[in-house]
């Protein structure tokens, strides 16, 4: 064999144990998602991202919408129920469609840095909600619809656990919306009351 054909034969053993070595590190758990837009839609505006409890900081983001447009209309009841379904229908229409693809990127099936589900359950939560007078009549509703949405989406009760099983980002979407009119109720229900006894 000559000089030149054993300089590229070791170049070649070389560069394919280069190769073998890298791909046994271990890599790190990111997302592969190649559309900045679509991860900012699906991780809620980026509430995905912040730590300890994603899925609260997506609540919170629609309580804010909810606050904003309550003190920006005097708290119109209107103007706070139209708002709240153009965002829970936004948001189902966006983690149905990209959904999918979101448990490609990230791994897993309904993975916890996908938040858009929690503001379509939050905003169907604040829908028509009874308001006391004034700011802290808004703050109280929007701060009891937080409780009772995140209540509902942990415990999770009949048949919220069978709506997961649905594919692609319906499944992400749905039981957080069921979620949502269980809190609905519930606050309907808690709220009139408490504002009758008042």
């Amino acid at each position: 064999m000559s000089p030149d054909a054993s300089r590229v034969e070791s170049a070649g053993t070389a560069s394919r144990d280069e190769s073998v070595a890298n791909s046994l590190q271990p890599q790190a758990p990111a997302c592969k998602c190649g559309c900045p837009v679509r991860k900012l839609l699906l991780t809620g505006l980026g509430t995905g991202y912040l730590p300890i409890a994603p899925g609260t900081w997506g609540s919170a983001g629609a309580c804010a919408v909810y606050l904003a447009v309550a003190f920006a209309t005097g708290g119109r009841q209107v103007c706070l129920t139209g708002t709240m379904l153009i965002l829970a229908a936004a948001a189902t229409l966006i983690c149905g469609l990209l959904g999918g693809k979101a448990e490609a990127d990230f791994g897993k099936k309904d993975p916890g840095q996908v938040t858009i589900d929690e503001w379509a359950g939050q905003a169907i939560t604040l829908c028509w909600l009874p308001l006391g007078a004034g700011p802290w009549g808004w703050v109280i509703a929007a701060g009891a619809g937080f409780v009772a949405f995140r209540f509902f989406d942990i415990i999770k009760p009949p048949p919220i656990r069978r709506l997961e099983k649905l594919p692609g980002g319906w499944g992400i979407v749905a039981d957080d919306l069921l979620a949502g009119v269980y809190a609905n109720i519930t606050l309907q229900l808690i709220l009139r009351l408490g504002l009758e006894l008042s």
